[in-house]
């Protein structure tokens, strides 16, 4: 199935080219590698991964239901992987880091991990089908200690979604599994624009509120006599 990709001459078309040659060589498995191998190295793109894992199937190479079972199998493994990164990090350290670090106080990390132990059973599960947080959900998860079979179920099921539609999608559109492509770019960029987004809004104010702050400093020093 090697003539599925283009062969551009760049990094992203060598890693596809590999992560097809897995499929051609260890069949499934290969598949399952590739994304977990995604969850760990995020420009190695999932929604182009798996729908040449079900263009493979589509031809006869390993029947969907593999392709199905070896991508989620891979999804939970990379996961897991940094899930651990995630519990090895810890909410002390991390609370260290963001001392260190200019706009950022350790009651960030203590207002983000309160969230996440909140929210992260649904922070997982719908992480699982949005682009770039596919992968990052699962740190916090980590630092949190969520419990693991929870962690793991969740990710299991949110993954079996996202993975299912885009294997679907190659196994019937064959060759033209390129369309969906474009729409899955859209949304990328789209979350992408909102973090940026995001993070600006958070500089600002917090800058703002550090100018206030060293105005207000200078204003109560008392007159010289």
């Amino acid at each position: 199935m090697t003539d599925s990709t283009t062969t551009d001459g760049s990094w992203l078309s060598a890693l596809l080219d590999w992560s097809v040659s897995l499929m051609d060589v260890i069949g499934p498995a290969g598949a399952g590698i590739a994304i977990a191998l995604e969850n760990l190295f995020p420009p190695l793109p999932s929604e182009v991964v798996l729908p040449m894992a079900g263009l493979a199937a589509s031809r006869g190479s390993f029947s969907l239901f593999e392709a199905l079972a070896w991508t989620t199998a891979g999804s939970i493994v990379g996961a897991f992987l940094l899930y651990g990164l995630g519990m090895l990090l810890g909410v002390d350290r991390l609370r260290s880091i963001a001392a260190k670090i200019p706009l950022l106080h350790p009651e960030d990390i203590d207002r983000t991990v309160a969230w996440f132990t909140r929210h992260g059973g649904k922070a997982v599960f719908f992480g699982r089908m949005i682009p770039i947080f596919r992968s990052l959900i699962s740190i916090p998860a980590g630092i949190t200690r969520m419990p693991p079979l929870r962690f793991g179920l969740l990710t299991a099921a949110g993954s079996l979604i996202w993975n299912s539609i885009f294997v679907l999608a190659g196994y019937l559109l064959g060759e033209s599994w390129h369309i969906v492509e474009r729409y899955v770019d859209v949304v990328q960029y789209a979350v992408i624009a909102g973090v940026a987004i995001a993070v600006a809004w958070f500089v600002f104010v917090r800058t703002r509120s550090l100018v206030a702050a060293a105005r207000g400093t200078r204003g109560a020093q008392p007159e010289p006599d």
